[in-house]
């Protein structure tokens, strides 16, 4: 997986699948919240799935932080499984 922050948009190329994953999304996600941005938007552009503590990480920024996330999925299959578990609307998700 690699990642590059912009700003407040989060690029994230490959796959999703280990813990230093998650630990990569996580410092960049409050990397970008300390800077002081209050809306962050992930595109993830080639990820096939994505794991359970990335999931966790989402919504706690959404829920406790107060940002608001905007996901942008590149893979249809990731897609559809977001929208398995009716997590579409929680994380503005939209295709590209």
């Amino acid at each position: 997986m690699k990642i590059t922050r912009d700003d407040s948009l989060i690029t994230i190329e490959g796959n999703i699948k280990s813990v230093s994953d998650y630990t990569e999304i996580q410092g960049h996600l409050q990397t970008a919240i300390s800077n002081g941005h209050d809306s962050v938007v992930i595109k993830i552009v080639d990820s096939i799935s994505i794991t359970s503590s990335v999931i966790g990480i989402f919504l706690k920024v959404i829920k406790k932080d107060g940002i608001s996330l905007s996901v942008q999925i590149g893979n249809k299959h990731l897609y559809d499984l977001l929208n398995e578990l009716n997590l579409l609307a929680v994380f503005n998700v939209r295709q590209i």
